[in-house]
């Protein structure tokens, strides 16, 4: 890998906006007011390149959560922009940002989200009936993202039904689904054995083999480091440090 720190001079940041993923630019976000006031992004740049996997990481508290929350329009921020495939997706209305997310983006968080009288492919086909597929097709079409996660004999569990590892895997289904543009991704195999984390992983990488998919990952999992195609580090509200594949990583893959 080869490491380039983060100064003035050079930051690894792109001056347009076309030909990038996500482009973030000063990008500031605190909780609270007055001597409460919690900062929790200080003027934060990024770039994730189209046809790229890029992760964040960082010491717990550094802001990674809340700066992808920012990215992917859940919350607003407080100073600066994002741009989403060319579109201003920060100064968009609540209205705008929701049919946009619904088309453009799928989310993996640390908290599964499930809905707990529907079963693991109704839950993981939801993105698709949003969409507005038929309830046939879409569940139809869940159940082989499932399967490709070893979920096919828990495609009609309940989620009270499966375990913490079983029900990450079924969110994980629900954000690929509809094969989003951006996927967004928060501690993925927090929650999975090594196996079915590098299986997670797998199918990550083969979300960004086309030019016009990205993925964003925050963890921790060291495990998985080697699955980044571009690597930011933050700390205290900043992104510190830029790590990319060399040619030579790339050449011996």
């Amino acid at each position: 890998m080869q490491t380039a720190v983060l100064t003035n001079v050079d930051k690894g940041i792109d001056s347009g906006t076309t030909d990038l993923a996500v482009r973030a630019r000063g990008v500031v976000k605190h909780f609270g007011t007055g001597e409460r006031r919690v900062w929790a992004l200080r003027g934060v740049d990024l770039d994730v390149y189209p046809g790229q996997l890029t992760m964040i990481i960082g010491p717990s508290g550094c802001g990674k959560t809340t700066l992808l929350s920012v990215v992917a329009g859940i919350l607003d921020c407080d100073e600066g922009t994002v741009d989403i495939f060319g579109e201003r997706v920060s100064a968009m209305s609540d209205g705008q940002k929701t049919r946009f997310r619904a088309q453009n983006i799928g989310f993996i968080f640390q908290q599964y989200n499930l809905l707990p009288a529907l079963t693991a492919a109704e839950n993981a086909s939801i993105p698709l009936v949003i969409a507005g597929w038929s309830k046939a097709k879409a569940v139809a079409r869940a159940r082989e993202v499932l399967a490709m996660l070893g979920m096919a004999n828990k495609a009609e569990s309940l989620p009270a039904q499966l375990s913490g590892g079983q029900q990450q895997r079924v969110a994980i289904a629900r954000a690929l689904v509809h094969e989003p543009r951006l996927l967004v991704c928060d501690e993925p195999t927090a929650a999975l054995d090594h196996e079915t984390g590098l299986t997670v992983m797998e199918l990550l990488r083969e979300a960004v083999v086309r030019p016009d998919r990205a993925v964003i990952v925050v963890t921790h999992d060291n495990r998985v480091f080697h699955f980044a195609d571009r690597t930011a580090r933050m700390d205290d509200g900043h992104v510190v440090e830029i790590t990319t594949r060399s040619q030579t990583d790339e050449d011996a893959a």
